[in-house]
């Protein structure tokens, strides 16, 4: 006969061993059921957070453009209304396009004897620089653009000059006697040869290429001296106004140096003059002419040293009637930055 159990053994009897409860938990279908919602709304948890985060970094992204897209838009409102300054330098950079026409009383400089030097250039109060086209690069004359100044290219076009670096253009027919007053290495050109005014019209190319506002040929007197040559004042007339269509087609301001006994036969053709000493030699009522046509003449007396000139000296030169209205400059010979203005 077998024993009863007991409660207590009854009750062991029918408890799930470890493992068949763990069977039992596998398979249950609503432990399934609550995996799966748990899962779905981990799931849900990440997608979110990840949504979240596209959106956070998306408007991050937006905005930097935006902001990026508002900057840009202001920057060209503002430069549509105020011009960059680069382009105020690149415009008076590439020459002038019209005729340069200066006004009488136009205040200038000239510098012949060496390069411009910035370090020690007076700027103040001074609206033209005439300048050696050969001494001097474009960068200079680029430079006293940006300086709202006009340039003035000089080149002796009525004498060869050995030092020139076009003086090979020369031919020895082209020359006649040697200038006097101490200019070495410097020979009258016969003005009439067909050759000098080729190398003429190079010399203006040079002066478009490097932008200048105008030429100052020299040395187109020859007339008035002993040159060797068949020079006249009906030859020098000529070569002037073939000067100054030249000059004039390449959109080249030209002015007449000195030869104030053919004054009126190229007043028109000329924007201004410039003279040496007409104080000294007592001629200037032969350039009033370009006063009364309201064109300036630059004008040029020399003092001994660059100490310049005081009390009677300067008063002769600055408070003379016959030169009223023109541009007085009291210079040395040598033409360097020194200058000395009428008070």
């Amino acid at each position: 006969m077998s024993k009863s159990p007991t409660v207590t053994e009854w009750a062991l009897q029918d408890e799930p061993t470890k493992r068949e409860f763990d069977v039992f938990r596998k398979r249950s279908p609503g432990s399934r059921a609550a995996r799966r919602w748990c899962g779905l709304r981990a799931s849900g948890i990440y997608l979110g957070i990840l949504l979240i985060a596209v959106l956070v970094i998306w408007g991050a992204v937006w905005g930097t453009i935006h902001h990026h897209e508002r900057t840009r838009k202001e920057k060209q409102s503002t430069s549509s209304q105020q011009p960059r300054r680069e382009h105020i330098t690149d415009a008076a950079d590439v020459g002038p396009t019209e005729i340069w026409k200066p006004r009488d009383g136009t205040a200038w400089q000239i510098v012949l004897y060496d390069a411009v030097d910035f370090n020690n250039l007076g700027l103040e109060g001074v609206d033209v620089f005439d300048i050696d086209l050969f001494d001097n690069d474009a960068s200079t004359i680029a430079m006293l653009h940006r300086q709202g100044k006009k340039v003035i290219c000089y080149f002796s076009a009525g004498s060869y000059e050995n030092f020139r670096p076009d003086s090979g253009s020369f031919t020895k027919d082209d020359c006649g006697k040697p200038l006097g007053g101490g200019w070495k290495g410097e020979w009258w050109l016969n003005t009439q040869s067909a050759n000098v005014r080729r190398v003429m019209k190079a010399r203006m190319d040079l002066a478009v290429s490097k932008h200048c506002d105008g030429v100052d040929p020299d040395n187109v007197d020859g007339y008035d001296n002993d040159t060797g040559l068949s020079l006249s004042q009906n030859s020098a007339v000529d070569y002037i106004r073939f000067l100054a269509d030249e000059a004039h087609a390449r959109k080249l301001s030209i002015g007449l140096k000195n030869g104030g006994a053919i004054v009126d036969r190229v007043l028109d053709k000329m924007e201004w003059e410039i003279n040496e000493q007409c104080l000294q030699y007592h001629e200037c009522n032969l350039y009033r002419p370009f006063i009364d046509a309201r064109k300036p003449v630059f004008h040029i007396e020399y003092a001994p040293d660059e100490t310049g000139l005081k009390g009677t000296k300067l008063d002769a030169i600055c408070r003379n009637a016959t030169s009223s209205g023109f541009s007085t400059l009291i210079k040395t010979l040598k033409l360097t930055q020194w200058y000395q203005n009428c008070p």
